[in-house]
């Protein structure tokens, strides 16, 4: 029986417009790393959640920020380990279009990034494939690697439409997100566009990214099945 792999200390920041494939990648990466992945999406979307179920007004700052200083955010024992609030998986609720409809609006409030962005600095503290905003620019501006995955509209329509199964306007959510931060790439990324690469390719060539950023890593092969998502 082999042994476990060793978590190796690199944390990997990966961004990039809804439907690219950032999901995917950053799972299959850090599996192949050996290390949590963090889906920091999931995390404002838990706070949108609550406040939606909880009738909170989503322009009260103060009121958002005391929700989300009351969810626990914590880590699983997968492989990779990955993201469990308030020690449950993520609920498929907060996938919902109604969620999907109000995270923009919850994420945009200066007092609850700075805490999420604190429990992002701890879960992603001992190596990880970070996904989301703010990941290579303010939470881990000195990630090992950082990487921006991007894609044509029509082809991330495409993507989401195949996932969720339902049309999707990836139009209205670059617009709301923009209103946050700007889609572009943080100073020092490394853009992978994704339009005409399959899974496995984007992930081979996440792959070659960090072993250039970090050639002392053993990282396992991208072969071998890539998770889906």
């Amino acid at each position: 029986m082999s042994e476990p792999r060793r978590r190796a200390p690199v944390v990997v920041a990966i961004d990039g417009p809804a439907g690219a494939g950032k999901s995917t990648l950053a799972r299959g990466l850090a599996h192949a790393l050996g290390v949590p992945y963090v889906n920091t999406g999931l995390m404002y979307r838990a706070i949108a959640r609550a406040a939606v179920d909880g009738s909170l007004d989503l322009d009260d700052a103060a009121s958002l920020e005391r929700l989300a200083e009351g969810i626990a955010f914590d880590l699983d024992g997968g492989d990779p380990a990955s993201l469990v609030i308030g020690g449950n998986p993520p609920a498929e609720e907060l996938q919902t279009p109604g969620v999907e409809e109000v995270v923009s609006r919850v994420s945009r409030h200066p007092r609850v990034r700075e805490v999420l962005r604190r429990e992002q600095r701890r879960l992603g503290s001992a190596g990880a494939v970070m996904e989301g905003r703010d990941i290579a620019t303010v939470v881990f501006p000195d990630a090992d690697a950082k990487i921006f995955v991007t894609a044509t509209r029509e082809a991330r329509e495409s993507r989401r439409g195949r996932e969720r199964g339902e049309a999707a306007d990836v139009r209205t959510r670059d617009a709301r997100d923009a209103r946050t931060n700007p889609l572009e790439p943080s100073p020092g990324a490394v853009v992978i566009d994704a339009t005409h690469l399959s899974i496995a390719e984007v992930l081979a060539r996440a792959i070659d990214v960090v072993r250039a950023a970090r050639p002392d890593l053993e990282i396992a092969s991208a072969t071998g099945g890539v998770p889906g998502g």
